[in-house]
């Protein structure tokens, strides 16, 4: 697997990670790596481009989730609580403002609504609508 990131300027700074790769077992602990580095350094908003990744594993879902934990739990102006939160997600009613999903494959759109990430992540096929929901 192989990581490009690149920053997008919308209302926000935009951190767009490009995985070239399947996303598993593999090599979910160096996407973790970086993007704990780059949330060290500063990254606060995050975008996930899979345009080149045909396979999420379960390890690859469990990174995303955390990098979603991870942006909730360092943004100050997130007035929410945990329960609040949990009943937004339940409810459809949240969608996380700081880490969203780019270009997925049909089979891994099936696999993410089947588990549930779509209930708390914005999925896009389109860089320019992407940055713009930041």
């Amino acid at each position: 697997m192989e990581i490009k990131v690149s920053t997008e300027n919308g209302r926000v700074p935009v951190t767009v990670i490009h995985i070239d790769g399947n996303l598993d077992s593999a090599s979910s602990h160096s996407f973790q790596a970086k993007v704990d580095e780059l949330i060290k350094n500063g990254t606060r908003y995050i975008l996930v481009d899979l345009v080149h990744t045909p396979y999420v594993s379960s390890a690859g879902f469990r990174v995303l989730n955390k990098i979603f934990k991870d942006l909730n739990a360092i943004h100050p102006d997130a007035n929410l609580s945990d329960e609040e939160m949990k009943k937004g997600v339940s409810d459809g009613s949240y969608k996380s403002p700081y880490l969203k999903l780019l270009n997925l494959s049909n089979d891994t759109k099936a696999v993410f609504t089947t588990t549930g990430f779509d209930m708390y992540l914005e999925f896009y096929d389109d860089m320019k609508t992407a940055i713009a929901s930041f």
